[in-house]
């Protein structure tokens, strides 16, 4: 790290940005949160909050909205903020990205979105992670876990889960190790598992019984739009999950250990000590 300026990061409450801020206050390292409900007001979709919330920033870890349309917002950020002197940016992106078969609007978009920072004239580090564990514990999967169905259009297709602190472990490494410029990373946990056997391993460790329920995509949508997501958001969601129910997802990927020098936790190991908190007790 060459700067004394504070890092920046947006999505600084969100799962990864507070698992990054956590490194950073860890280590002494001044950083500034942007969101809606910050001192400094940042939101995506106000362009006026962009100038006031990068002022000062050399560095800054970007967890960007869902969807096609934040996405886009994302790339014109990044090429805002560099030409107003931010000189190095971490992604987060979403693994696969690029790869053949991803033919979905979110994944063209987080396409866009990753030759935008390349071609923002800052540094870069793209880290792309495989699906957080942590969103059976703390985002919407967790409701469904709590309901005893995880109701989802991700066929009998497996997934290499990961757990979300060896992602925050990995941004802070990019953050503040600048060998790491220039770089992509993918990221999984150590095996993949299908929703029905994530099923199996979090009713052994909750104590309840939690089944996987295979829903269609289109149905997967009216559900996620019944609970208050846009149509876009539901869609990008629905295509996130098709990749594993067409069985692309089934893979390990090797960037904790590149980038950390250590192999990623195991999904077992998290729900059980996930489950040891009392989240799940409710």
């Amino acid at each position: 790290m060459t700067t004394t300026n504070p890092f920046l990061i947006i999505g600084g409450k969100g799962k990864t940005g507070r698992r990054v801020a956590e490194q950073l206050d860890a280590r002494g390292v001044p950083y500034r949160l942007a969101s809606r409900s910050s001192e400094q007001r940042f939101d995506w979709y106000d362009e006026s909050t962009w100038s006031p919330t990068i002022a000062g920033i050399d560095t800054a870890y970007l967890a960007p909205p869902v969807g096609p349309t934040g996405l886009a917002q994302a790339g014109r950020f990044i090429q805002q903020a560099a030409a107003e002197g931010l000189r190095r940016v971490v992604l987060l992106s979403g693994r696969g990205v690029g790869s053949p078969g991803r033919d979905f609007a979110v994944y063209e978009s987080s396409v866009e979105l990753e030759n935008s920072v390349r071609a923002s004239g800052a540094d870069w580090t793209i880290v792309r992670p495989a699906w957080f564990a942590q969103n059976f514990s703390e985002d919407f999967l967790f409701d469904y876990v709590l309901g005893g169905e995880i109701r989802l259009a991700a066929g009998d297709g497996g997934e290499a889960w990961i757990d979300t602190n060896d992602v925050g472990d990995v941004m802070a490494a990019a953050l503040l190790d600048e060998r790491h410029t220039g770089e992509t990373y993918s990221l999984s946990g150590p095996r993949t598992l299908t929703l029905a056997e994530v099923a199996a391993e979090l009713s052994t460790v909750t104590g309840r019984q939690v089944k996987y329920v295979d829903l269609e995509p289109e149905e997967f949508v009216a559900e996620l739009v019944s609970y208050g997501q846009t149509l876009e958001d539901a869609e990008s969601v629905r295509d996130l999950f098709a990749v594993i129910r067409h069985h692309r997802s089934e893979y390990v990927s090797e960037g904790v250990q590149e980038v950390l020098g250590r192999a990623p936790r195991d999904f077992a190991d998290w729900a059980r000590e996930t489950a040891k908190t009392g989240v799940w007790s409710v």
